[in-house]
């Protein structure tokens, strides 16, 4: 039952990113991380136990500068490798330009392990997560949906995946469901990803909850959700009001579905009547 967060926008992305996670501490952890992309420029902390030490680390530090700002997030129960923060999530590939938050179990990463050691790749844990971004890295031709879904073709098993890139300006996050819930929340100049609802309440009540096979290509002002044919079945075109209590100040990226997006049967958009959301960066 581990825990993911994805924030890009304006905010000061550890504090968000950390606050998700306190408040998927319900679902249990051992360790837990952020990568965070600042301008092209990736930073990565991590730890073992509680969130507090993560947080104190991040404190220790200036982790962002730039005007947009893009990370995840990950608590982790261990499976593959003991607990540790080498074996902590996000984890990246032997370049460092790709960073991965995963929920579930690579049922044949040994296999690609394997394979891309064979091809290079140099490995740094002990666990099955740590293929995604050398696999990535392996498909990476500058489209980083692109690398992520022939990734994902290779792998066998369940998943819930967040995945944030150096390359390009480094404001995109591609999210993946297999499985494991993941759900896209939806802001005025930001937008959020999460493993479960609760990590997004204090920023957004217009959430939606992605159907396994599906690709989220999120930046900080728009939502592109692609089949697995990589057609869009939502994608957002225009603003509306966000039902917040905030007397109408904000507004919120929604998706929009055409008649034939609908007949696949497009995610649909939960609006939450509490008004408690905090509104303020």
């Amino acid at each position: 039952m581990c825990g993911i967060v994805g924030y890009i926008g304006n905010r000061e992305v550890s504090g968000v990113l950390v606050d998700g996670l306190k408040r998927l501490e319900y679902r249990g952890y051992d360790s837990c991380g952020v990568a965070i992309i600042d301008e092209g420029q990736p930073k990565i902390f991590r730890s073992v136990g509680r969130i507090g030490t993560l947080e104190e680390k991040i404190r220790q530090t200036n982790p962002t500068n730039g005007s947009v700002k893009c990370g995840i997030g990950h608590t982790r129960w261990a499976t593959h490798g003991r607990p540790s923060e080498i074996n902590s999530h996000p984890h990246r590939d032997c370049t460092g330009r790709f960073y991965v938050a995963h929920n579930g179990i690579i049922e044949n990463y040994l296999y690609l392990k394997h394979r891309l050691m064979a091809e290079g790749h140099v490995f740094a844990t002990e666990t099955d997560t740590e293929v995604l971004p050398h696999l990535i890295e392996a498909y990476y031709d500058g489209d980083l949906e692109g690398a992520v879904r022939r990734a994902l073709e290779d792998v066998e098993g369940v998943y819930g995946i967040a995945v944030v890139s150096s390359e390009g300006d480094g404001r995109q996050i591609v999210a993946a469901p297999n499985g494991p819930p993941l759900v896209v929340g939806m802001g005025s100049g930001e937008n959020f990803v999460a493993s479960d609802v609760p990590a997004l309440l204090p920023y957004t009540r217009s959430v939606v909850f992605l159907q396994d096979g599906q690709i989220a290509v999120v930046s900080s002002d728009s939502v592109q959700i692609k089949n697995s044919q990589g057609e869009c079945v939502c994608q957002p075109p225009g603003n509306h009001q966000l039902d917040r209590g905030d007397g109408g100040k904000g507004k919120a990226t929604r998706t929009s579905c055409s008649r034939k997006s609908m007949s696949n049967r497009a995610p649909s958009a939960i609006r939450y009547a509490d008004e408690s959301a905090q509104t303020t960066p």
